[in-house]
């Protein structure tokens, strides 16, 4: 995603244990695994502006994450089948001792599907890496009645309005020549 604002940039896993802890609320997971993410690379990249990434699906107080399995998959779907489900895709940017993070919320309302159309779904679209087994870019958009975000983005993983606001703080406008601002 970030290619599509044509700056140059460098992928670099981060290497931190992703378990929410007791009572953690979906909101609160995603901004502090994001945040972790971002000071993790940052702490060998002191000079980099580091962008750290997590989403986090929740449903009635539920944390879903990603399935890895098909079993989980249609667990998972089971379980939000015809209810609200609430992606929260946040992100946190650090450059040495400054650092922004926001949190994007998307609200999708799921469709009550039978778990044959579920496994069909699951066996296509192969959604085991994505919060919530969703991957709304392709056919988990069928599997919803509506999706609302001030970000179109956001569900995918990276809300890239929020980016390209925050990046502004750090001196870079992609609409510029060069990336800086002008």
């Amino acid at each position: 995603m970030l290619e599509r604002l044509n700056f140059p940039f460098e992928v670099i896993p981060a290497d931190i244990e992703e378990q929410a802890k007791p009572d953690e609320s979906g909101p609160t997971l995603a901004l502090r695994l994001a945040e972790e993410k971002a000071a993790h690379v940052a702490a060998s990249h002191a000079s980099a502006i580091v962008i750290g990434c997590d989403q986090v699906a929740e449903c009635d107080g539920r944390l879903l994450g990603k399935p890895g399995s098909v079993d989980k998959a249609l667990e998972q779907l089971s379980f939000t089948s015809g209810k609200d489900l609430y992606f929260h895709s946040a992100m946190a940017i650090v450059q040495g001792q400054k650092k922004r993070i926001v949190n994007v919320p998307t609200h999708v309302r799921m469709r009550h599907l039978p778990k044959s159309a579920l496994l069909r779904y699951i066996n296509q679209d192969q959604p085991l890496d994505c919060a919530g087994a969703m991957r709304s870019e392709s056919m988990g958009v069928a599997l919803t009645e509506f999706i609302r975000s001030d970000d179109p983005t956001a569900l995918i993983g990276l809300p890239m309005i929020a980016l390209t606001t925050l990046l502004l703080d750090f001196g870079i406008n992609v609409l510029s020549q060069g990336g800086a601002d002008d």
